[in-house]
């Protein structure tokens, strides 16, 4: 059952200990098991990749099989319903849209001192996506990270991700790739996918950046291939956060709540609310909802474990806890969320009133769903094109403008003991 707390002292105490669940003993060990699998990858190539999905995955695959072929995209389509087909190229239409309003200019500024100034921003050459689909297919996935590379003009992006029975990749899946513009795609998952993509194998090509959630393994390899490539986040289990008043609907409120806790056994859903009246209502909906729930065991594993329900003096202290645990999902359920939402600074995504439900960020409202998990939004922010590219300084000065401040950097270089640095103004200045 979802717990009510009360008591203000165990309430930091029980956010932390959510906010911390991925922080296990275990993880040392899957590290080491981790840095194994990119070092043989690293090594031998395909030939670990294979043995490696072999043995995690349980899939014998053969070097050729690797790439999925022209005739299985294809076919992909002839798999999906045309309402799916509908709803994926509806999703590509609002999420491309939104993504265009955030592409950063190139910009120059010419001084008056003869000094010209600007930034350059470039997209990576190849940019990686790992679409996880261990519990379920994920087509959503695929779209909130393949039209941000897209849209920042990524000349070729390769997508991985693990196979079902029968070495087939989910067609939901392959048809999102498509649509989002990806023809590049690798039936792999996993670390050996992470390693594959970082350092390149004789069938797969190395990236420069590599995107997109996964289980524990695949977040420990994204950790340790990070320098060798750009890495987007360490994306942890799902979470939501509702702030709600007495006016809220306690049936949108528990459906909310579980819409997250079917995610993972280890997804957190919590809801802070004033009215001890609703916090109780929430508490028999959500049983009510799990009855017949098609996930029900992963779902009530994730509700007794990180589901909570605090009530609270105020509206302001909800607001001051939320940003304690810096959720990846906020809903503001309150009669006038724009009245709170200054109070707000750590947040993945903020969902404005009762008729805006996580799903739809996970969707198709635009913004992107690949978001700061486990309190990573105190400085993190969800993936968009800005994760694609990179910018370069352009700078000039004129001879004129280097005399202006050439003792400047003269004392500066001396101070620092660089006197090669000092010469190189020098000999110019004095020429």
């Amino acid at each position: 059952m979802l717990r009510i707390i009360t008591q203000q002292a165990d309430v930091r105490s029980e956010l932390q200990r959510i906010c911390e669940r991925t922080q296990d003993e275990q993880v040392l060990h899957k590290e080491a098991t981790v840095r194994e699998v990119l070092q043989a990858v690293k090594r031998q190539g395909d030939k670990a990749v294979l043995h490696y999905t072999a043995e995690f995955d349980h899939q014998i695959l053969k070097p050729e099989e690797l790439k999925v072929t022209g005739s299985e995209l294809d076919a992909a389509y002839q798999q999906v319903s045309k309402d799916l087909l509908q709803a994926i190229r509806l999703a590509c239409q609002k999420i491309e849209a939104f993504h265009r309003q955030r592409v950063p200019k190139s910009w120059v500024q010419f001084g008056d001192d003869e000094v010209v100034l600007g930034k350059r921003y470039t997209p990576v050459d190849r940019a990686g996506l790992y679409i996880p689909g261990g519990r379920a297919c994920y087509p959503s996935t695929v779209l909130m990270n393949a039209i941000p590379a897209k849209v920042a003009g990524v000349p070729r992006v390769v997508m991985v991700t693990p196979v079902r029975d029968g070495k087939m990749v989910n067609p939901a899946v392959l048809v999102a790739a498509q649509e989002a513009g990806v023809q590049e795609i690798y039936r792999i998952g996993g670390a050996q996918a992470i390693a594959a993509l970082a350092y390149g194998t004789e069938t797969i090509p190395k990236v420069n950046v590599i995107t997109g959630p996964g289980n524990i393994y695949v977040t420990l390899a994204k950790k340790l291939v990070y320098g060798t490539v750009g890495i987007d986040s360490l994306a942890g289990p799902s979470e939501v956060l509702v702030i709600a008043d007495e006016t809220a609907n306690p049936a949108y409120v528990a459906a909310d709540l579980l819409a997250q806790a079917e995610h993972d056994p280890m997804a957190a859903a919590i809801l802070l609310t004033t009215d001890a009246g609703l916090a109780k209502k929430v508490q028999i909906e959500v049983e009510r909802q799990l009855v017949d729930h098609p996930r029900r065991i992963d779902t009530e594993k994730a509700i007794a474990h990180y589901g909570l329900i605090v009530v609270v003096e105020s509206l302001e202290a909800a607001a001051e806890l939320s940003n304690e645990f810096a959720p990846e999902h906020l809903e503001l359920e309150v009669a006038d969320p724009w009245a709170l939402i200054n109070q707000i600074r750590h947040a993945g995504a903020i969902f404005l009133g009762s008729s805006t439900p996580e799903a739809v960020g996970d969707y198709l409202a635009g913004p992107n769903h690949t978001l700061p998990t486990s309190g990573a939004a105190r400085y993190a922010s969800a993936l968009g094109v800005e994760t694609f590219l990179k910018h370069s300084s352009i700078i000039q000065y004129s001879q004129t403008a280097l005399e202006k401040v050439a003792s400047a950097i003269d004392i500066l270089a001396t101070t620092e003991g660089l006197p090669s640095h000092a010469d190189s103004v020098k000999l110019r200045v004095e020429d």
